[in-house]
């Protein structure tokens, strides 16, 4: 039986709210508070030279290899949006090795690039290697039903009914469209859903009102959850983290 601990966090690009302060090794500490085993990070900055202009303490690697370093030596960027000072897109960070990964480009319009970043983690004494997508979908209705239809086919097509397999982002689906289409489609189901009856209040993190972020699981048992929205994490990004403890039997 192994246990996991993971984490899901939309940083904001590594800027508080309203963007007034870079927040990155605050960041890193908090995360590092969690002990998650797999961090799934959404809005992080592959290269970021405005904001390195404009932050003295702005770091010269990666964000994700900055919020990795010497805590999980493996990582996958999915580069999604591209403009002039850089690029940003979603992030696994894993203390197990990433045997392999792939970012798939869900965009719905020009406006808004997003990604399916998938990623096969084999875990000790596990008989599969465990599916890891980190997802963070679009503003507007019409594109998060195309992105949520090209999720469910890429799992039918790619992960293996018996293999375990974790889902997690920001889906930007107050609605909670997503439980039930995911439920119905592949069997997946949702931490908090599970243990509190409804998704996790996360956004806007002052004072969450919006179930915005989200951890599904299949295959896994679920031990735990929390939401991380109280002093400090509510000085860092307009998101509230989420976490959980799964077992993998």
């Amino acid at each position: 039986m192994t246990t996991l601990t993971i984490a899901t966090y939309n940083i904001h690009k590594g800027l508080s709210h309203f963007k007034r302060r870079m927040v990155l090794h605050e960041l890193r500490e908090r995360l590092r508070e969690l002990n998650a085993d797999i961090v799934f990070l959404q809005e992080v900055q592959g290269e970021s030279n405005g904001h390195a202009r404009r932050h003295r303490n702005h770091p010269a690697l990666p964000q994700y290899e900055f919020l990795a370093d010497q805590i999980w030596p493996h990582h996958a960027y999915g580069k999604n949006a591209v403009y002039g000072e850089g690029h940003h897109g979603n992030a696994i960070l894993s203390r197990y090795p990433i045997a392999r990964w792939d970012n798939q480009d869900v965009s719905a319009h020009r406006f808004e690039s997003r990604g399916l970043l998938h990623c096969e983690i084999p875990l000790p004494d596990a008989s599969h290697p465990l599916h890891c997508i980190c997802v963070h979908f679009g503003l507007f209705a019409g594109g998060r039903d195309r992105q949520f239809n090209a999720l469910v086919e890429r799992i039918k097509q790619m992960v293996p009914p018996d293999a375990p397999m974790i889902v997690a982002g920001d889906f930007n689906d107050w609605r909670n469209h997503a439980s039930r289409l995911l439920a119905q489609e592949l069997q997946l189901h949702e931490v908090f859903e599970v243990i509190h009856g409804k998704p996790a209040r996360s956004y806007p993190v002052g004072m969450p009102l919006l179930r915005m972020d989200r951890i599904y699981v299949r295959g896994m048992g679920i031990q735990h959850g929390e939401v991380h929205a109280h002093h400090p994490w509510n000085k860092i990004s307009d998101h509230a983290a989420l976490s959980a403890t799964l077992i993998l039997s």
